[in-house]
């Protein structure tokens, strides 16, 4: 594959965002679409009340530009451009319900888990079509498992909506998401092109370019928010270069940050309602927890970066195994 167009895409989509984003940053503090703070969660976030949200906008077009421009049309390429347009669609929906017309829940959950449903339904059909491989390979290894059609999509479906979850969960302090999303894209652009899948490293490498350029404005003290339109979008994306590149599994190693994430929250439930109201963290998602324990926000983003970055490296490293 010539880098080229890896490197070509990247500075496209991070042109774009960074262009996009004082355009509309204004156009979203004008229409009054500011960020909502829990009064239960760290009083230093307060003063984030009112920050424009709805972000995601900014990442989703320079992506999408880029990702249509220098990309492949193959099956994979509508596989990525659904997974990420549609689960983006639906976060989407959800912050414009929330915050665009004050309904603070937004999207019901049942709602929301309709649109995650579909649009998962929606890459399984392409899929299916398309003959994809329902084997999957353990990391490290050359061993792999053919589940059959049966099995497999059920679990891409689930598997789509628990990275789409864990992403969304990550989004919580100024660049954590944006710097840790980052990495894991970069982690996956060396597995596509190892994978030799050039719709997979162009949509890495378009979310590479966009992600930075939002970093800079999603920095602390960020001026900008992504919402779940950018989260829902980034997990969506992550979840379908690993389905295309075969690289399931792997995304508990390169995407193991997010899975914590989720598993805080789902162990901090779970201790709540069989344990009379006990927690176990001071607050989830994890990242909380560590600014309750007087971390400072920039500390526990660096440090979820780094963290991030060693297991981007074990995960390509573990890749050249499948």
């Amino acid at each position: 594959m010539d880098f080229r167009i890896l490197f070509l895409t990247a500075a496209v989509s991070f042109v774009l965002a960074v262009i996009a984003a004082p355009l509309l940053i204004p156009v979203l503090r004008r229409m009054k679409f500011g960020q909502q703070v829990r009064d239960d969660g760290p009083q230093s976030h307060l003063k984030k009340a009112g920050t424009p949200t709805m972000g995601g906008i900014i990442i989703m077009i320079a992506f999408t530009l880029a990702y249509v421009k220098f990309s492949v049309v193959d099956t994979n390429f509508w596989v990525l451009l659904v997974a990420t347009l549609g689960f983006g669609l639906v976060g989407f929906l959800d912050d414009f319900i929330k915050i665009g017309l004050k309904r603070s829940l937004g999207l019901t959950a049942k709602q929301k888990l309709f649109g995650q449903l579909l649009f998962s339904a929606i890459v399984c059909y392409i899929l299916l079509k398309s003959g994809h491989s329902t084997a999957l390979g353990i990391p490290a290894t050359s061993f792999s498992f053919d589940w059959g059609p049966w099995f497999y999509y059920p679990f891409i479906v689930i598997m789509l909506l628990a990275i789409s979850n864990a992403v969304n969960f990550t989004d919580g302090l100024d660049g954590l998401l944006s710097g840790v999303s980052a990495i894991a894209f970069a982690a996956y652009a060396v597995v596509a092109v190892q994978a030799t899948s050039p719709a997979a490293a162009v949509c890495a490498a378009a979310m590479i370019g966009a992600m930075i350029g939002f970093l800079i404005f999603n920095m602390h003290p960020a001026k900008v928010f992504m919402g779940d339109m950018g989260s829902l979008g980034i997990g969506g994306a992550i979840g379908g270069i690993a389905i295309v590149t075969k690289s399931e599994l792997l995304f508990l190693i390169i995407g193991a940050v997010f899975v914590i994430e989720l598993l805080s929250v789902v162990i901090q439930v779970v201790s709540y309602k069989t344990r009379n109201g006990k927690r176990v963290f001071k607050m989830a998602p994890i990242h909380h927890h560590f600014e309750l324990s007087g971390w400072s926000e920039w500390r526990v983003v660096t440090t979820f970066w780094a963290v991030s970055l060693v297991l981007a490296v074990i995960g390509i490293y573990l890749s050249k195994g499948l």
